[in-house]
């Protein structure tokens, strides 16, 4: 693809977080398992988690819990027990992807306009964007919220395109995730698939990708 494939230049990028900017799954998996152990269940290996996550901590504890132990009341208390613990100890092992950084200089040198859309807490994503990714401008970082629906409801990136005066179609959405897929085919932005991240890329196909990526370095030859 170039970019004239739509007709146009992409004029900005909204990034997801967990699995296209940041590996976090190891201390997503970790504070998980330590409260599963907590409240007397089963840990899981750490590539499980790969499929827990990307639909919010809700769903995450309900994936996480065993079948018959996935009521609400449970969900509730799995969900308080992983805000502790990944309130802890999200930094121990989360990292930008090796070739992030440097993306993310080449952006900001081109004068792009970068935003983050995450289903992680708002509170964690703007924590863990400014600690780890402090040294990049975001024009916007929105995590989820009451206020707002989550991914794959596409409000979210177009609040971003609202805020930053730009065309949704002007918007490339890079993600690891089908949630991220439909995301941006919902609100009418160019979807592309990041394969370093937690989803295959048949299934990135599937959700409607229409570029993938085996490299973050890859992201400028499109733009």
């Amino acid at each position: 693809m170039n970019n004239n494939e739509t007709g146009m230049k992409f004029k900005a990028v909204i990034f997801d977080l967990d699995g296209t900017l940041l590996d976090t799954l190891e201390d997503i998996a970790l504070s998980m398992n330590s409260s599963l152990i907590s409240a007397g269940f089963h840990a899981h290996p750490v590539a499980s988690y790969r499929r827990f996550i990307g639909e919010g901590i809700a769903m995450l504890a309900h994936r996480a819990l065993p079948e018959d132990h996935r009521d609400e009341r449970t969900i509730e208390q799995m969900v308080a027990a992983m805000l502790t613990e990944y309130g802890s100890h999200w930094a121990d092992h989360t990292r930008p992807y090796p070739g992030i950084p440097a993306v993310l200089d080449a952006l900001s040198s081109r004068a792009i306009p970068m935003a983050v859309l995450s289903n992680k807490m708002d509170r964690f994503t703007r924590e863990i964007v400014a600690v780890l990714l402090g040294g990049w401008k975001f024009a916007e970082v929105i995590g989820a919220q009451e206020a707002l629906p989550a991914k794959p409801d596409p409000a979210g990136a177009r609040l971003i395109a609202q805020r930053l005066g730009i065309e949704e179609q002007a918007f490339l959405y890079l993600g690891d995730s089908t949630i991220d897929m439909q995301t941006a085919v919902s609100a009418g932005m160019f979807p592309v698939g990041a394969l370093w991240g937690f989803q295959s890329a048949g299934l990135l196909r599937a959700a409607g990708a229409r570029e993938l990526l085996q490299e973050p370095s890859e992201l400028l030859q499109l733009l």
